[in-house]
């Protein structure tokens, strides 16, 4: 979060120890479903994100972004590196067109530096973002600039292809940007929300998820509000948080980031006693908080919890929208359950830790969150009791700054993202880099392969795939896209998900 740039480092009395045959630094505690499979220490990494038509993964940094080649996930190989000195930018989004173009939009939130021509040396103050060329993974590329209105501290792709996007906003409005031409996006538009009203301390929106259903929803200070973006220009406000939204002690400071797993199978209901991942009814939430000098789980200066929300109605017509569409706590989305991070391997509270706010997660298909918690590192979550939840796995590695999460998806023979993901764990820690860390599920699934298929050659044929994927979206007799680039249910289980919408 922009209001404190970097955390002090964590001063800990302990020798952290090197794996010779590896170099790899053994992590301090770990629970015994999870494993240190490498790290990649080339990188002060604060965000990534994954193609979903080819095996790379996209990651940025104080002062670059990279691309990994991740055709062996468990060994990324550095393809490309491109110096651009920004902060914060911790949440990148990524779009595929169907002619076969990838990009990365980067939000410049307090400032930037790009060191490559054509904009070598010319820095800004926030307020834009960058679309960085990612078509050549050897040869990344600043593309173009566009300014924008609202705060860009995130900016997230709302189409499939990334037509539009929607940033963090603030003071109850956020910006739209028109991305179809990409040499010349422009902010088509101001529009209002109610995560981004005024909230415990200030008022700021933070980030959009886009669930499998298309629903897009937006978490900020003003708590959370779901959109119907079938016309990404004109969202249309279905639900949002009750009072809770902005109260002690589900938000008391911002909430963070969202996802709403099993979307397809949302029904109104009618009680908490029905919510359930299932069913798609249940929201999980982070909300960042950090003004615990001693990671404290009680009171006003709480660090930030991870919690489940339960979801009764998605209906633009019985919510009260108001006037100019900004009415706070006027939602009917009320929580469930919340954890706060406690001393390994006890149900004791964590009574220290200088920067110990829940942060980014991502959840598996199997329904396990894997969450960051920057200096309390990682947690791993079953929400499959939405009212009770439980830690089922960790990773804390000392000095260490766990900003993100990400479960590594699983990749078919032509190395295209099925829409499962593995057992494998991304971390992107400003400290140590990225950690990959394989994950026991307790399933009796089979572990990931070491090595995965070598991604094609560009312009082979098998890197056509994104292009068929796209033409097979437009078969609106399947129900897959609206022309406007939205997923509608019947997408859910196709293989082809040429553009990542969700953060992963």
């Amino acid at each position: 979060m922009r209001l404190r740039l970097l955390a002090p480092l964590l001063a800990l009395a302990v020798i952290v120890g090197l794996n010779p045959a590896t170099a790899v630094p053994v992590p301090i505690l770990a629970s015994d479903n999870v494993e240190l499979v490498n790290t990649v220490p080339d990188t002060q990494a604060i965000s990534g994100e994954f193609s979903q038509s080819s095996p790379h993964f996209y990651v940025s940094s104080l002062d670059s972004v990279s691309v990994y080649d991740i055709s062996d996930p468990r060994s990324p190989k550095l393809t490309d590196t491109l110096p651009l000195a920004v902060f914060e930018n911790e949440s990148m989004t990524h779009g595929e067109r169907p002619d076969g173009t990838k990009f990365v939009l980067v939000g410049d939130d307090l400032y930037s530096v790009p060191l490559t021509e054509p904009q070598k040396g010319k820095a800004c103050c926030g307020g834009r973002i960058l679309v960085i060329d990612v078509t050549n993974p050897n040869d990344m590329k600043l593309r173009s600039i566009v300014p924008v209105k609202t705060s860009s501290h995130t900016v997230q792709c709302v189409t499939l292809t990334c037509e539009f996007a929607y940033t963090a906003g603030g003071r109850g409005q956020f910006s739209i940007v028109d991305l179809r031409d990409l040499d010349k996006p422009v902010q088509a538009k101001v529009a209002n929300s109610p995560a981004s009203a005024q909230g415990p301390e200030f008022a700021a929106g933070h980030f959009w998820d886009i669930d499998d259903a298309g629903i897009a929803w937006h978490t900020g200070s003003g708590g959370m509000a779901a959109f119907d973006i079938t016309d990404p220009l004109n969202p249309v406000i279905l639900n949002a948080t009750g009072a809770q939204g902005t109260e002690d002690p589900w938000n008391n400071f911002i909430l963070h980031n969202s996802k709403r797993p099993n979307a397809n199978a949302f029904r109104p209901t009618s009680s908490p006693a029905e919510a359930s991942i299932a069913n798609g009814n249940v929201a999980l939430v982070t909300e960042e908080d950090y003004d615990s000098p001693t990671c404290d789980s009680t009171g006003s200066l709480e660090e930030g919890s991870f919690s489940t929300w339960y979801v009764p109605t998605l209906d633009a017509a019985t919510y009260p929208q108001g006037a100019d569409g900004l009415n706070p706590d006027a939602g009917t989305i009320t929580p469930l359950d919340r954890y706060n991070t406690t001393i390994i391997g006890t149900d004791v509270r964590t009574p220290a830790g200088a920067f110990c706010s829940g942060h980014w997660f991502d959840v598996h298909q199997d329904g396990i969150v894997a969450q960051g918690f920057y200096q309390q590192g990682l947690r791993l979550l079953d929400v499959r009791d939405a009212t009770d939840i439980k830690e089922i796995g960790y990773f804390y590695a000392g000095a260490s700054e766990v900003w993100d999460a990400y479960w590594v998806p699983k990749r078919d023979e032509n190395g295209v993202a099925t829409g499962e993901s593995s057992n494998l764990v991304y971390t992107a820690d400003l400290i140590r880099g990225i950690d990959i860390l394989e994950v026991d599920l307790g399933d009796g699934s089979e572990k990931t392969p070491p090595q995965q298929p070598e991604q094609p050659e560009e312009g082979d044929d098998a890197n056509n795939d994104a292009n068929d994927c796209d033409d097979r979206r437009r078969d609106d007799g399947h129900g897959r896209d609206d022309g406007h680039g939205h997923r509608h249910p019947g997408d859910r289980a196709d293989r082809c998900r040429s553009a990542a919408v969700t953060k992963r």
